[in-house]
Formats: C-alpha cells, structure tokens, sequence
C-alpha cells in the first residue's frame, strides 16, 4: 500500500466518524426535544463497572443528569457491570464492596430506587444469553473496529480476550433486554451505542420484519466537559487524581494539597500551559457553578497555597450534603442489599420476557 493509499483511507475513515457524529448529535437533540414534552415514552440505561468508588468526574460527567432524567419522568435503569471487570482485570476482589458502594453514591446523589431500577450484570442470566443471538450478527472485522475496545486494551496492557472484543455486544445486551431508547454517553462511547443500534437493526430484518423487537437506540450526548483529575490528567480511579464522593472531609483536604501545581505565584486559568493549576481551577469552578478564570482572577498573586485553601473548602462545602446522606443510608447496609436484590428480581422479568420475544421471533419454540 502506498502512502498516499493509506492516507486517503485515514482520510475516509475520519469523515466516515465526523459524519457518523453529526447524525448521532442531531438524533440527540431531537430526542432531548422529544423527552422534554412527553418523558414517560422514553426508557434510559446507564451503568457503571465497580472497579473502585464513584468520584466527582462520574458525578458531573453522567450522574447528576442520570437523576434529572429521572426526575423528570423518563423510566429509568442503571447497570452495574460486575461481568465488565473482567474484561480487562484478572481479579474479582473487593467486587461486593465495590457493588454496594455504588449504590450508597447513587442514592446519597439522589436516585431513587423506586424510580430506578439497580441491578447487575451477574444476577440476570437471560440479559446474557442475548449474547449468542446478537454475535451472529456482528462481524470479526466491525468489533476489532471499535475504538474503545483498542484504548481500553493498550490502558489495561492485557491481551485482546475475547470478552473485551466482544464488550461492545454485552453493552448491546445491557441496553436493549430493556428495550432502552435513550443512552446518555460521552462522545467517546458514541461506537457503543451505534453497533447496539446495527444490532437491533439486524436481529428486526432478519427475524422480526412484521413485528419488530427492538428499539434502535439514540445517543444522548453529554454537554459535560471533560473533568481533569487534581495532577491535570483525565480524572481517573487508576490516576489516584480523583476526589471520591465517599471521601471524608479530611481525605479530600489532603488529597488537594498534595496536588502538583508549578513554580509561578500568580493563578492563572490556562490549561494548556498550566494544566495542573487548571485542573484545581476548574474542578472549583464546577463545585460553585464560577467561572474558573474569575476564581483565578479573585486569587491572583496569592499562589497556590490560597488556591488550594478555596479548593478544599468549596469542594467539602458541596459534597457535604453528598457525604451526610451517604452516611445515614450506610448504618442500615440491610436496606442497600434489598435495593439492589429488589432491582435484580425486576430487572430478570424483564429479561425473560424480552428473551421469550427473541425465542419467540427466531422460532425456537419448542
């Protein structure tokens, strides 16, 4: 292959991807348009794997909207993706306090189990023998495609197994046994939701023309920024840059004031050549609704030591609530469990019903 050859693929590909976007952010905007007059039509899944605890990037970037969505009346379910752990990880330990963590963080955030429904990926045989049907319909070549299953096994550093290459077909699985057709995601997850789409596609031509049984999901696009961790980086658990929402008060001041910030006194808000004192800017700016660069200019020559001070305060200030709600759920664990067994019953009749549908659809009745 020539150079010029691959160029003009790379080149392909690239518009194939921005034209591949514009159609899913107009679906978006239709669909949020759509929910804000009629939420009760609309069926949502979320979900999150328990690697570690939630933190203030997860709370901005899905869970505060996850509770407006539910609010504001759209049906609404969260996955807990313990089977997802194992894709990239060769361990299982700590999964049950992980687990049940999660659900303290949803509901001192303000998700209400009898609005939601919590369960997880172990509890609900049927949702994963929707596996089998929905790999016939993808091929070798469109899963090795996914971008996500690339970045997550060069970051993992493990070889392909072939429960990661086949990730996105299980996250297909999570959305449609519900029949969900709105998914609130990041850009970077849009490939998910659009092989979840050709899935649901596919499995209607091929063995439910006249009575379709599945949705073709829409992607709801996140308008969150992406939240840098305390050192400027991505905020992530395996960074250890993350402000935990379970964190005492104490945890998270010294968190702060270890973070790295550079050798210039006077606060700036320039994330390129500052990404660090950025990076504490920004997450103050997101906890007190300011603008960061007004907080920089409030600061000025008073260095770092003050921008950290207002950090910890205006940090502790906002999770207090977060924190008090967390604490008064967490003396009855009894209560936790029942939620997540009650949203596990739910969540399997619904998965047995839409497999009977599946069963049903491709004539294997018997």
């Amino acid at each position: 292959m020539t150079d010029e050859t691959q160029e003009q693929q790379i080149t392909a590909v690239g518009n194939e991807m921005s034209a591949s976007f514009l159609a899913a952010k107009k679906r978006s905007d239709a669909t949020l348009a759509a929910i804000e007059q009629n939420p009760g039509k609309f069926t949502m899944l979320t979900g999150d794997r328990p690697t570690g605890r939630l933190h203030l990037g997860h709370y901005f970037g899905s869970i505060r909207e996850r509770v407006a969505m539910q609010n504001r009346g759209v049906n609404s379910n969260i996955i807990i993706a313990d089977y997802q752990v194992i894709t990239d990880r060769d361990t299982t330990a700590h999964i049950e306090d992980n687990v049940l963590n999660l659900v303290l963080d949803y509901m001192a955030a303000g998700i209400d189990p009898e609005k939601t429904m919590i369960f997880t990926h172990s509890a609900v045989p049927a949702e994963n023998q929707l596996m089998l049907p929905f790999l016939s319909l993808v091929t070798e070549a469109e899963l090795h495609r996914n971008p996500t299953v690339k970045s997550e096994m060069e970051a993992s550093g493990h070889a392909l197994t072939g429960l990661l290459l086949t990730y996105p077909v299980h996250q297909a699985c999570d959305i449609l046994f519900c029949k969900a057709n709105v998914v609130p995601i990041g850009k970077d997850n849009l490939p998910h939701v659009e092989i979840t789409r050709t899935i649901a596609r596919r499995f209607n031509e091929r063995y439910a023309k006249k009575h379709p049984v599945f949705p073709e999901p829409a992607a709801i696009l996140s308008e969150a920024p992406e939240i840098p961790g305390l050192d400027g980086r991505k905020m992530s658990k395996s960074y250890g840059n993350s402000i935990m929402l379970g964190a005492t008060a104490q945890e998270t001041a010294k968190l702060i004031k270890k973070s790295p910030t550079d050798s210039e006194r006077r606060i700036t808000f320039d994330p390129i050549a500052r990404p660090q004192v950025s990076a504490l800017l920004t997450t103050a700016g997101l906890v007190t609704g300011r603008d960061p660069k007004e907080i920089a200019e409030e600061i000025g020559d008073s260095g770092a030591g003050a921008l950290k001070a207002y950090v910890i305060e205006s940090v502790n200030s906002f999770l207090e609530p977060h924190r008090a709600r967390r604490e008064e759920l967490a003396k009855d664990m009894d209560y936790v469990r029942d939620v997540l067994a009650e949203g596990n019953k739910k969540a399997n009749a619904i998965a047995n019903e839409t497999l009977e549908q599946v069963r049903d659809a491709m004539g294997m009745r018997y």
